[in-house]
């Protein structure tokens, strides 16, 4: 134990000088856009309920009436006694949505990809990922076994270079992008993708987490994403033909070894994916607030809800991530290793519940302290 401490001090020290250490810090969500932090309220541009729909009435009736009527957990993994009735509207919903088949819910959009590439690819296969891909992206690819090349971002000419030069050589392939890029809100060239994907013989992964509710679904083999952003509540899912879907609840560990969702979250999510569907006006909003913004910032609009404010070191991220907390809007510095070095940024997430003038306020902010 002695040593672990030593180790742990001693990296935390380092993190420290590097401006890169990282605290828990409680938020209390207050609905809307805003949240409490140690007794003082701000409003945030640091959570990804796009929609608001956390606190939605309809949602938080049925997430109560499924908690009342089949109690607190799953009791069980999915295969065994855990998937409650809840499930079968909310993947039936997905799938409707997503424009597929079936669709199946996992614990989260980490499982999800935790199990769903292992299952797909082995030892003998390809993977092509595209180079700002999610973490979570990467240890699935890595637990595949898979050989793994990164294409260059959103280069369509790179990934066929790469599928040119090495698919022949692999028994199957796997092309996996996002529709939506958390850290930078670009979206993914999925036609383009989808185009390679058949002229090679590849089948195209896509990661929507930040796209569900926003945009229309893409054409992707197999579609992943979450369930605790937009759709407000928790858990992960993938939409795909039924018997990949079949295959999947056989072969994906993440799935066969982990307890099933509360019944209240499942719900939750089924409320939330009805609103998404019948109102089209909440829909569009995120995406006005994020283009209203960088109106305002005099920049190219908003591809997404996603609007990062990049402004190089770690150190700097923070500064200005405080000059706005002290003005009472909240964003959060994102720092390496979650971006590469020397692009920190402060990443402006846009919901359908911010307000025009505090979208315009802190873009007014960020000109007046030097950040923009």
């Amino acid at each position: 134990m002695p040593a672990l401490l030593d180790i742990a001090r001693e990296q935390l020290a380092l993190a420290a000088r590097q401006s890169l250490a990282r605290s828990v810090t409680e938020t209390e969500r207050l609905g809307g856009a805003r949240v409490r932090r140690q007794g003082k309220e701000y409003v945030s541009f640091s959570c990804n309920d796009y929609l608001g729909l956390a606190h939605h009435p309809r949602v938080i009736a049925a997430a109560r009436a499924a908690l009342e009527r089949y109690g607190a957990g799953a009791g069980a993994s999915r295969l065994v006694t855990g998937s409650h009735p809840p499930y079968a509207e909310l993947e039936r919903l997905l799938a409707e949505l997503k424009g597929t088949e079936r669709a199946l819910v996992f614990g989260s959009g980490y499982l999800a990809n935790l199990g769903v590439i292992p299952a797909l690819v082995g030892k003998n296969d390809l993977i092509l990922a595209d180079r700002f891909s999610h973490a979570c992206t990467w240890d699935g690819a890595r637990l595949s076994h898979a050989t793994l090349m990164r294409y260059e971002h959103n280069r369509l000419e790179h990934c066929r270079e790469l599928l040119e030069q090495h698919r022949a050589g692999f028994e199957r392939c796997l092309i996996l992008t996002e529709t939506v890029f958390s850290m930078d809100g670009d979206r993914g060239p999925v036609a383009g993708l989808s185009a390679l994907a058949l002229e090679h013989d590849a089948w195209l992964m896509t990661d929507d987490a930040h796209g569900l509710g926003i945009f229309s679904a893409d054409r992707a083999d197999v579609q992943m994403g979450t369930l605790s952003k937009a759709a407000g509540s928790y858990g992960g899912y993938v939409c795909a033909r039924s018997d990949v879907i079949a295959f999947l609840e056989n072969r994906a560990r993440s799935l066969l070894f982990a307890t099933g969702l509360p019944p209240a979250s499942v719900a939750a999510a089924t409320a939330a994916l009805r609103i998404m569907r019948d109102d089209p006006e909440l829909v569009k909003k995120p995406l006005e607030n994020a283009r209203l913004f960088t109106a305002a910032l005099g920049r190219q609009p908003a591809q997404s809800p996603i609007v990062p404010v990049i402004v190089g070191q770690a150190g700097t991220a923070l500064a200005a991530s405080a000059a706005l907390e002290a003005d009472g809007y909240l964003v959060v510095a994102i720092r390496p290793p979650t971006v590469p070095p020397g692009t920190a940024r402060l990443r402006f997430a846009f919901s359908a519940m911010h307000e025009a003038e505090d979208v315009e306020r802190a873009a007014a902010l960020l000109k007046e302290h030097g950040y923009a």
